[in-house]
């Protein structure tokens, strides 16, 4: 029976904080800075986007939803020797993909402060998000090393 280790726990958490970070506020948008701001989470911006543009839409969505969880999940069925490590450099992949989206979040601010008329703060959920994509490329990273030494 396989033994459950801390590294499999942290990646385990990540099936709750993903989606958690999902829902969070990415954002806080408004046009006035006396009026109060709008929250903008991955999820309510997936839904403007796929009311402009489903190509886009569906790209975000493989970015920020699937592909992180692909990555955890899949590091799950490894730590619990249900997959062949072989399995890493797919999942490493998954893990850069999800980071590019974190970049994309980014740069979306960026521009948007530069172009934006009113005020644009960003919120916890944003924080969130990026330490979960970046302790998942941990996780893959000190999985691969310990597999590796094996």
């Amino acid at each position: 029976m396989t033994r459950l280790t801390p590294l499999a726990l942290a990646n385990l958490a990540l099936l709750i904080l993903f989606p958690l970070s999902w829902v969070a506020p990415l954002l806080r948008a408004g046009w006035l800075p006396l009026f109060e701001l709008d929250e903008i989470s991955v999820l309510t911006g997936l839904q403007a986007i796929w009311e402009k543009d489903a190509f886009l839409a569906l790209l975000v969505t493989f970015l920020a939803l699937f592909a992180p969880m692909a990555k955890t999940l899949g590091l799950a069925l490894i730590h619990f020797r249900l997959a062949s490590p072989r399995l890493l450099p797919v999942l490493e992949t998954l893990g850069r993909l999800a980071m590019a989206d974190v970049f994309l979040i980014a740069l979306y601010i960026v521009l948007a402060k530069g172009a934006f008329v009113g005020r644009l703060e960003t919120a916890w959920g944003l924080y969130l998000f990026t330490a979960c994509i970046l302790a998942s490329l941990a996780i893959s990273a000190v999985t691969a090393r310990r597999l590796h030494r094996a």
